[in-house]
């Protein structure tokens, strides 16, 4: 499941993926994340794992199209999760986007936080 938030008046996307993501999940956050950048033109991304189990399998190829079509997209992904979530989400992710990309501890929303915004 997938809890999707856009701050007002600004160009950042955040979402909160709780246990496995499926296509539902994409069809409600896909739309969303094009609308900021047809109006932003570049978007930033608080990406939190939370308890998080990863993606179905169509999903996941769901996930890499997008990210193909939108290599040039994002400025910043925050990654925030566990660690062993981070590290594989983040370099997964770099091959597929310009965007500066840095994870952040569980514990560290804070700083993601603040780290997007700037």
């Amino acid at each position: 499941m997938i809890s999707i938030r856009h701050q007002p008046n600004t160009n950042i996307l955040e979402t909160t993926a709780v246990g496995t993501l499926e296509q539902a999940d994409y069809d409600r956050m896909l739309p969303e994340a094009r609308k900021l950048i047809a109006q932003y033109g570049k978007v930033r991304w608080y990406f939190e794992m939370e308890d998080f189990d990863g993606w179905t399998a169509g999903t996941a190829w769901r996930d890499l199209k997008f990210d193909v079509q939108h290599l040039t997209d994002f400025e910043k992904i925050a990654v925030v999760g566990k660690k062993n979530w981070m590290d594989w989400a983040t370099t997964l992710m770099k091959p597929f986007t310009t965007a500066e990309v840095k994870h952040f501890d569980l514990e560290e929303q804070a700083a993601a936080r603040s780290w997007i915004a700037a």
